[in-house]
């Protein structure tokens, strides 16, 4: 992983705990259904950022250990889960490839919009390391939709022309190839689910502003994408909103 990857949010932590999606209901289910995943599991949510999915887990008995490099989203999800979480909550500052986690001493390993961003043999080994025998990780990401209405169509097309790397950094970028190799004998499961967040202009240039790619305020592309945006949430707002639709895929297995 790039050194600035670990970096690339911490100008952008308030934009998304305001702005990024949750997950949905039946995905957690899912977890703690068909997964394993129970009341009481020790699981390491890796990558954790400001803590969105890390909460959900303490929400389903989980004792939880927020792992994450960034200073600046790690003391966000401090904040906010500490009380929440109570002893089954803490945070470390290892990263994907490099935990800082005991050997066997963790039931699970979640990585929500994350994995992309790791070096993935060395987290492979790492998570080995760390994951007691029969431990699962899962790999889940909220995947944007890019097509089926003018609104997703365009936005898409706002990103890959305006943003500063978004073709280079997009998590799509994570192939069924990749996702075999990670998992022990290449044998990934998956299951998908729907969710989506409504937007008037301000939510939707918050959404935007969230993201890696994005200009920040203080760079010359940030005006141009804001006029853009400003020009395709008129062309397509229905009631002042637009729909931004996502399909929440999780893939797990051992490694």
């Amino acid at each position: 992983m790039a050194v600035n990857s670990k970096q690339r949010f911490s100008n952008r932590v308030d934009t998304y705990v305001k702005y990024r999606p949750s997950y949905p209901k039946e995905a957690l289910d899912y977890l703690f259904g068909e997964v394993g995943f129970g009341p009481g599991s020790v699981v390491a949510d890796v990558g954790a950022g400001t803590g969105i999915f890390s909460a959900l887990l303490l929400e389903r008995g989980a004792h939880v250990i927020a792992v994450e490099p960034n200073e600046a989203m790690r003391a966000e999800a401090v904040g906010r889960l500490a009380a929440q979480g109570g002893d089954r909550f803490e945070a470390a500052s290892g990263s994907a490839e490099a935990t800082g986690l005991p050997d066997a001493s963790v039931d699970g390993i979640t990585c929500a919009q994350s994995f992309h961003w790791f070096d993935r043999e060395a987290t492979r080994a790492e998570f080995r390391r760390i994951l007691k025998p029969g431990g699962r990780a899962a790999l889940i990401w909220n995947n944007r939709v890019t097509t089926g209405t003018a609104f997703l169509e365009e936005y898409e097309q706002l990103l890959l022309g305006l943003g500063t790397d978004y073709a280079k950094v997009n998590h799509r970028n994570v192939t069924r190839e990749h996702l075999e190799a990670f998992f022990r004998d290449g044998n990934v499961r998956e299951a998908r689910f729907a969710i989506s967040q409504r937007f008037d202009f301000d939510g939707l240039s918050g959404r935007l502003r969230s993201s890696s790619y994005s200009p920040a305020p203080d760079t010359a592309g940030f005006a141009p994408m804001m006029k853009a945006l400003r020009e395709l949430f008129d062309r397509n707002e229905q009631g002042g909103t637009v729909s931004m639709d996502y399909v929440t895929e999780v893939y797990w297995g051992e490694v």
